[in-house]
């Protein structure tokens, strides 16, 4: 491993530092309280529901009452979804679009099965007290008001997560994936109508309809008003548009945009937008791209690897003045974030966009920044003559690893590095007192990311973003 720059590591001010820990401890207590107020309002619904007044008489009641507990538990969790995947700024600014959309994929299998559990148990609780067999309880529920549509519901939720298991998102397109995602919201609607219908836990009058119709309202105003409106709003205001197309790779372009009091949008090194290119061939794929400079009054910039069809399409159809529109700008992978004085920054392929933005607003003294660049050849070295720029005149320390991974612990690093001794303990001697960035491939990043933990980073000194829609 090339080491690009040395330098001796200074003590910055610690006032600063302390002001620094201080905001951090703050963004986790505010995390902290989102997860409390989420989970606390599937309880309050749960609570609200037991103190209406809930009739046990038997194994019928015990089975219906089973079942209107799942089902308020389960579209609890489907709102709280809908809202981390608003992008709601106060939630991304506390724990990142990353960790927001991990949490909104962790909930969606519980979320389904208590919705399951919740049609399987009303049913079986109606045929008790029937005295009918489940599949003329079954036959009479699907004919009762607005149960045809509640069963839709269920089957788009099943789509959903199906479409969502690993191994048959891999076989599908992406936009075709996206698509069938974005069924979840119809799935939400059509549910919605046999919830205020049928039953009494939603009767008109009851407190319980007020909580469930704020709660609707809430979670998919937050949808509208900042995946669409705002965006809108935005895109219009800064009037963003292609100025050229630089060729900085045989399979990468920087896309260099301009527009109106673009720092007015309040972009922080490391963030990144989701942009849709208004061309023929672009205008219906969004592409979460990070920014790879921060933005001036007139310009901004974004890199981009030509990885699938979609960026293929960029690389071809971009032209002067190509209208762009957006969303953003999101993510914690910013200087903001930081919690300790020393940083460490790996980045490896196109994930250096971020990395290269992160580093021209991070404010630390000579020798507390730390970076490595990983290559599997010279000229996927994306950015790398600004980054070793950036670092020279601020004195920090920055080497890069070229080659064919390893393998085994330090399987990060190239395998010609690995072999003469290279390892994360060696090349970043204080991790353990670092704020550490990690952008590159999910595999890669994964390896990072474990050995971190391994050497006693703690998560909440860890970010790392995968942009997804």
């Amino acid at each position: 491993m090339a080491s690009a720059i040395t330098a001796p590591a200074l003590t910055s001010a610690a006032a600063p530092a302390a002001g620094r820990a201080l905001r951090h401890r703050r963004r986790l207590r505010r995390a902290d309280l989102l997860t409390v107020v989420a989970w606390a309002s599937a309880a309050l619904a749960v609570a609200m529901y037991l103190t209406h007044g809930v009739a046990l008489a038997g194994i019928g009641d015990l089975l219906t009452a089973g079942g209107i507990v799942a089902g308020l538990v389960g579209s609890d969790l489907v709102l709280v979804m809908l809202v981390l995947a608003a992008r709601v700024p106060l939630i991304d600014r506390t724990i990142g679009h990353d960790r927001a959309m991990a949490v909104h994929r962790q909930l969606g299998k519980p979320a389904f099965y208590l919705l399951l559990a919740h049609g399987v148990l009303l049913t079986l609780g109606y045929a008790w007290a029937d005295r009918a067999n489940i599949v003329a309880e079954t036959a009479s529920l699907i004919g009762a008001q607005d149960m045809p549509i509640a069963y839709l519901s269920l089957g788009l939720f099943v789509a959903v997560i199906v479409t969502s298991l690993v191994a048959v998102r891999r076989k599908l397109r992406y936009e075709v994936w996206h698509l069938i995602h974005l069924l979840s919201y119809a799935a939400v609607l059509t549910a919605l109508p046999h919830q205020f219908s049928q039953g009494t836990v939603f009767a008109a009058d009851t407190p319980q309809r007020v909580y469930w119709i704020a709660l609707y309202v809430l979670a998919l105003g937050a949808i509208v008003t900042f995946r669409f409106v705002e965006p809108a709003v935005q895109s219009m205001r800064h009037r963003i548009v292609v100025d050229r197309v630089e060729r900085i790779a045989p399979d990468a372009i920087s896309i260099h945009l301009r527009g109106r009091d673009l720092d007015r949008l309040g972009a922080q090194g490391g963030q990144f937008f989701t942009w849709r290119f208004w061309t023929g061939r672009t205008w219906w794929h969004a592409h979460p791209l990070s920014l790879s400079s921060v933005p001036t009054s007139r310009t901004a910039r974004i890199t981009v690897r030509e990885l699938g069809d979609g960026t293929r399409a960029l690389q071809a159809s971009l032209r002067h003045g190509t209208p762009v529109t957006f969303e953003g700008p999101y993510g914690i992978f910013t200087d903001a974030a930081r919690g300790r004085e020393r940083v460490a920054v790996f980045a490896a392929g196109i994930g250096v966009t971020p990395a290269r933005a992160l580093l021209e607003r991070l404010d630390a003294g000579r020798g507390m920044v730390s970076v490595i660049v990983r290559a599997s050849d010279p000229r996927s070295l994306f950015l790398w003559d600004e980054i070793l720029r950036l670092c020279q005149d601020r004195g920090w320390n920055a080497w890069v690893s070229i080659g064919r991974r390893g393998s085994g612990s330090s399987s990060w690093l190239s395998a010609a590095d690995a072999h003469r001794g290279v390892s994360m303990r060696s090349a970043f001697p204080h991790l353990d007192d670092s704020e550490v960035y990690i952008c590159g491939p999910d595999s890669w990043a994964d390896a990072v990311e474990h050995e971190a933990h391994h050497r006693g980073v703690a998560s909440a000194h860890i970010h790392r973003e995968r942009f997804e829609l």
